[in-house]
């Protein structure tokens, strides 16, 4: 019932919904592929919610991570850092700033994302520190909360040279 012009429209928006899928398909591979060759992204990826492209747009953007004294100043470089305003003593701390580099950001997010999804699979140290997170504030601000820590463990992991170690329940 619908007109030849309309036919012809449908069909080739197919053809390139058809070929932009090979496309991502094609870059997705290539992805995994330069991941697996490098070693700082193969360490990155034993972490949780960290896959291909987020381990290699960290290599790709802070390299090695000596740039940064400590993981405290890359979470804060890269905007997962409440704003802290002090004064007589006492500690105030404000909004997320959102600066630094908003690629990065927004792929650590989306990390934190996909292991809050699944909070319950995580290890046993992880899994308890996010339950008690999500019990005492509100889900997306505790989604904030583990993109600053995974960022900071993942700088750990590229400045130590070591595999990532999940975190343990105190005792």
């Amino acid at each position: 019932k619908l007109s030849g012009a309309v036919l012809v429209l449908l069909i080739e928006l197919k053809l390139e919904l058809e070929q932009r899928t090979e496309r991502i398909d094609r870059s997705d591979q290539s992805m995994k592929q330069i991941a697996g060759k490098n070693e700082a992204c193969h360490r990155l990826l034993e972490m949780p919610g960290i896959g291909p492209v987020t381990a290699t747009a960290m290599v790709a953007t802070i390299g090695n991570g000596s740039a940064f004294r400590k993981g405290r100043d890359f979470a804060a470089w890269l905007g997962v850092v409440p704003e802290e305003h002090s004064t007589g003593g006492k500690q105030t701390l404000w909004r997320i700033p959102r600066r630094g580099n908003k690629y990065l950001r927004m792929l650590f997010v989306q990390c934190a994302r996909a292991v809050m999804q699944h909070k319950a699979k995580q290890s046993s140290g992880l899994s308890a520190w996010l339950m008690q997170l999500t019990a005492r504030m509100h889900e997306k601000v505790a989604i904030v909360a583990l993109a600053n820590k995974l960022a900071r463990m993942a700088w750990a992991v590229l400045v130590k040279n070591e595999a990532y170690r999940p975190p343990v329940l105190a005792a």
